[in-house]
């Protein structure tokens, strides 16, 4: 029975995608929920598992192609059974068989590197656990992932490393002296360009600035973490504290938790917040939702969940829907100070930054402490500077004093 293979349902914000690879070839049998192809949208790199188990008769489109929401792709045969390879090898062998009688016996030591070249010609790589983009390039240049020097997030490989490594781009690989290789954008990468511009040239953005000393929150992580971790299994981070800082302050400044449609302004009963996640691809931002429900330990569990799919590819387009507030977090990267881009419809975004001991008066003593450099940008349309800057202050007072979080002050 054939089964026609289609576009998962695309919600409204995504008009089409882009079939990024097909993991199977016409003729390949395939078994139930096994990964076909990828699909790219703007926002996530979509898996297309197979609904049976059979053979996949015919691909309508090839990779590179872009393809609307329930569009057949491809067709499956349930219930067929792939066919098998015409067994060249034992003509081979007979052909050969002659010459070998003619030949003088091969000793142990003749014989002893044959072995070691047919591994050469098959040699085991890690490309299974590459994000699928990177694994793409890798299959199709023949590239071992585990010869290649990561220069993503941890050290891990991108699809840039994996096409730079093949092209000899990379040390260690012969190349020019000045290299150079022209790349098409992918559809994400377009879109955060098309949304970066959209954002510059339709907000009348500004950004504030404040700073935090950060230390009673490291001495409250360091004296309950480990029963922490103990008793949720999750480890306490400073993106909890953050985020339920931003989520008090934006019940308490609601033009801070607006959003823009058209000539109106929506102003949120609730506190959807944007976690800005970086994979191989390019900058994400999953939503928490209803963060002024939510305790430490859902708020580190969600953040945790949310990057481990992001950089495995396994983020769901309803994960990107919606946000009323953005947090990113330059400060992993050594970021000392910056002015993040508003992500409209939004109307705010708070940035963080690294910590770093600086000398501060404190009870007329100058003492070194753990500061942070925040910065809110904000679109100057909705709110005003009185209220942007009582939203930092707001944020700094719950951080320097972690306590007033647990009691909603």
């Amino acid at each position: 029975m054939a089964i026609e293979l289609k576009v998962p349902v695309l919600p409204e914000s995504v008009s089409d995608a882009t079939i990024a690879a097909w993991h199977k070839k016409a003729g390949d049998a395939v078994k139930r929920d096994e990964n076909l192809l990828d699909l790219e949208t703007d926002k996530v790199v979509l898996e297309v598992p197979s609904p049976v188990d059979g053979v996949l008769k015919e691909i309508k489109f090839a990779e590179g192609a872009t393809v609307n929401s329930q569009q057949v792709i491809a067709v499956i045969e349930e219930g067929a059974v792939a066919e098998a390879a015409p067994a060249a090898a034992p003509a081979a062998a007979s052909a050969v068989a002659p010459a070998a009688k003619v030949a003088a016996p091969a000793t142990k030591q003749d014989a002893a590197p044959a072995p070691a070249k047919a591994a050469a010609a098959t040699p085991a790589t890690g490309n299974d656990n590459l994000p699928p983009g990177a694994r793409f390039a890798a299959n199709t240049s023949g590239v071992d992932a585990a010869q290649v020097e990561g220069t993503g997030r941890r050290g891990a490989v991108t699809k840039e490393d994996i096409v730079n490594y093949a092209s000899g781009k990379t040390p260690g690989v012969s190349g020019g002296a000045r290299p150079e290789e022209r790349v098409p954008m992918t559809r994400m990468r377009k879109r955060i360009a098309e949304r970066l511009m959209h954002s510059k040239n339709s907000i009348a953005m500004l950004t504030s600035f404040n700073e935090v000393n950060l230390a009673n929150v490291m001495a409250m992580r360091k004296a309950l973490g480990e029963q922490f971790q103990k008793d949720y299994g999750i480890k306490l981070g400073f993106m909890s504290f953050f985020a339920k800082a931003a989520a008090n302050a934006l019940q308490r400044h609601p033009a801070v938790n607006a959003s823009v449609d058209g000539d109106d302004v929506i102003y949120h009963g609730y506190t959807d917040i944007s976690i800005a996640v970086s994979t191989d691809k390019g900058l994400v931002t999953p939503v928490l939702r209803n963060v002024e429900r939510m305790g430490f330990a859902e708020i580190e569990q969600g953040i945790a969940d949310y990057a481990t799919a992001a950089r495995e590819g396994g983020l769901k387009l309803e994960d990107l829907q919606g946000g009323t507030f953005t947090i990113t977090n330059g400060g992993t990267f050594g970021s000392l100070l910056s002015t993040p881009i508003v992500n409209p419809p939004q109307s705010a975004i708070l940035g963080m930054h690294t910590i770093k001991e600086r000398p501060i008066v404190e009870n007329g003593q100058v003492i070194a402490a753990p500061m942070m450099y925040i910065a809110l940008s904000y679109d100057h349309r909705v709110i005003d500077g009185k209220d942007a800057v009582l939203f930092l202050v707001d944020i700094k007072n719950q951080l320097e004093n972690p306590h007033r979080m647990l009691l909603g002050m």
